[in-house]
């Protein structure tokens, strides 16, 4: 195959790319699909799927942003009313 080169724009490369690029897409749709068979099962066993979900994003923050978020997710629901009380 020859290199078409038009308007500066090398065509063997430009192929290159966006083939790797959907190879790759392919690989994310494959590993997404595999991802859902997991949370099905777990939910078929009895877990909750969003709260998974939930622990999963927790768990990809450090603990700087993750005391963060805590202490801002606290401020909000005291000024909802919708904190416990703590009694001393």
């Amino acid at each position: 195959m020859t290199d078409i080169n038009t308007g500066g724009v090398a065509g063997a490369q430009l192929r290159s790319f966006i083939e790797r690029i959907e190879r790759l897409e392919e690989e994310k749709k494959a590993i997404a699909d595999d991802i859902r068979d997991v949370f099905a099962e777990a939910k078929g066993t009895g877990f909750d799927v969003k709260t998974m979900r939930q622990v999963i994003k927790i768990r990809r923050q450090d603990k700087e942003e993750r005391q963060e978020q805590e202490a801002l997710l606290d401020l909000y629901m005291h000024a909802l009313g919708m904190a416990p009380v703590v009694e001393d």
